[in-house]
């Protein structure tokens, strides 16, 4: 029959292949990686300190405290929602107090794929910066 096509699909490492009268298309349907910037690290890494779960306010004096770099409330909130929705960390709604006007902090802490997430980062700006101390001095 001429006008029947035929269909064949494979599926098989992430990758799908659809054969179509002898003509393949390959579609790879494993999720890219995605990257973090260098806030979201530097508050994933911020959130993963020991000591449990931790806020806003709080994760932003870490990092200004540790990069030396003013850090806006607002973008450590973006950030944590972004991380959020990778699922490299998790929000629970405190208990309101009556020194924040009855209000309840919103306390992050990281889950497992974020821990695996901010030590593989760590490791490899480790690596990457292994390189350093051999440009020592070559800069003016």
């Amino acid at each position: 029959m001429q006008g029947l096509r035929q269909w064949r699909r494979v599926v098989a490492w992430g990758a799908s292949l659809t054969v179509h009268d002898n003509v393949a298309n390959i579609k790879d349907m494993r999720r890219p990686r995605e990257y973090l910037g260098q806030l979201e690290l530097m508050v994933l890494l911020a959130v993963a300190r020991p000591g449990g779960e931790a806020y806003g306010v709080q994760i932003s004096k870490y990092i200004e405290d540790a990069s030396g770099r003013e850090v806006s409330l607002a973008s450590v909130y973006v950030a944590l929602e972004r991380l959020e929705r990778k699922g490299l960390v998790t929000s629970t709604l405190g208990e309101p107090t009556p020194q924040r006007g009855g209000r309840a902090r919103t306390y992050f802490k990281p889950t497992a794929a974020g821990v695996r997430e901010a030590r593989a980062a760590c490791a490899t700006l480790q690596r990457l910066s292994g390189g350093l101390a051999a440009l020592k001095g070559t800069f003016a």
